[in-house]
């Protein structure tokens, strides 16, 4: 069974951050005075689990794996990580080895030919290790954490990313 799911059900405070479908990027920067990613790795790493199937790469293959925080006057408001397949990363995905601390959403938004998949919603806990990651990187993390993922797709190669949301997101305007 996927515990990701294609639908937000019942009252949600993460929801208008969850289902804009617009670039995050873009939509952070404008409600915040002072935006900045930092990354904090990127290298050859085994992906999650449930994450395998969304790109189309065998359980136990490595992939490029990329984690940020997306901050907001230097506070941390969203834990980002990408994954794609190695050869991605030598094809269509070449630059996303260069990002450094530059945001891959706007990467992503600004080349038209890059199809993005629908939206996948899921509640993480302490059993799923994107929420162990994110909840270091904040003090006093809540029992769990809403993210959200999607597949983007640039000439037929995929890259998963995930976005997930710290508490103070909900602080901004």
């Amino acid at each position: 069974m996927n515990p990701w799911q294609a639908a937000l059900l019942g009252a949600n405070p993460y929801r208008d951050w969850l289902a804009d479908h617009g670039s995050l990027t873009r939509r952070l920067q404008a409600r915040c005075p002072s935006f900045a990613v930092r990354r904090l790795k990127q290298g050859i790493a085994r992906p999650h689990r449930d994450e395998y199937a969304e790109i189309a790469l065998a359980p136990g293959h490595l992939a490029v794996v990329r984690e940020v925080l997306l901050l907001c006057a230097g506070k941390p408001v969203v834990f980002a990580h990408s994954v794609v397949k190695l050869e991605g990363l030598r094809g269509p995905w070449v630059g996303l080895g260069k990002l450094g601390n530059k945001p891959l959403g706007a990467a992503l938004f600004a080349n038209p030919k890059v199809q993005r998949h629908p939206l996948e919603f899921q509640r993480l806990d302490a059993r799923h290790p994107l929420y162990r990651a994110a909840a270091a990187q904040i003090d006093h993390a809540p029992r769990s954490l809403w993210a959200r993922r999607s597949r983007f797709e640039l000439d037929g190669s995929p890259i998963l990313v995930t976005e997930v949301f710290l508490p103070e997101v909900l602080c901004l305007p």
